[in-house]
């Protein structure tokens, strides 16, 4: 095996995460790019440490979410961000997002469960787009009379909303508040009877 010193190990993981399609793991570099060489986990981690402080003050930051790390923009960027794409971000329905938020607080949840909580059917469109999205997926199906299946979300989900695990979402009395702002009738409200697992 190859050694390789720390500036080129910082230049060529930097340069892996940067032209990578999707988020890349540390395993995933140790795997490809980094296969010749003699590289410790201690050395990486201490690598990637070093690379998002050098990206804390830009207006691009390092981060780690399920799958990996990527780049990405500040969020604090995005109204100008935004004017480079001609296209408008898609817009999702009211009861496409409360099942969502369902399925991610309280997961796995079941069809019939999500309906019960919300009180009307939910679309097939609804699981169809999400599952396309790869936001959501069946995990199981639960042990009762007709097995239907069980929802949870996917690393993809976690993904798209820049978290590393479940315990980055809001808690509930904090997302009722988001909720609540957005809109001073919000059904969201349901997710306080979530139970505490």
């Amino acid at each position: 095996m190859k050694r390789i010193n720390t500036a080129q190990l910082k230049q060529l993981v930097e340069a892996a995460i940067f032209v990578a399609e999707k988020p890349i793991s540390k395993q995933q570099l140790k795997e490809t790019v980094l296969n010749e060489f003699t590289v410790a986990d201690s050395t990486l981690s201490k690598v990637i440490k070093e690379l998002k402080l050098d990206y804390q003050p830009r207006g691009i930051q390092l981060v780690e979410v399920a799958s990996g790390y990527r780049f990405q923009s500040l969020d604090a960027l995005s109204p100008w961000l935004s004017k480079l794409w001609q296209e408008n971000a898609p817009k999702y329905s009211r009861a496409m997002l409360e099942t969502l938020a369902l399925i991610a607080y309280r997961q796995p949840i079941t069809r019939g469960e999500i309906e019960q909580v919300r009180g009307v059917a939910v679309s097939s469109n609804i699981i169809k787009t999400l599952t396309e999205r790869d936001w959501i997926k069946v995990v199981g199906h639960k042990e009762v009379p007709g097995r239907p299946a069980l929802y949870a979300t996917t690393k993809g989900f976690l993904d798209y909303f820049s978290m590393a695990s479940l315990s980055d979402l809001p808690n509930v009395d904090t997302f009722e508040s988001m909720a609540e702002s957005i809109a001073s009738d919000s059904p969201l409200k349901v997710l306080n009877e979530a139970p505490s697992e």
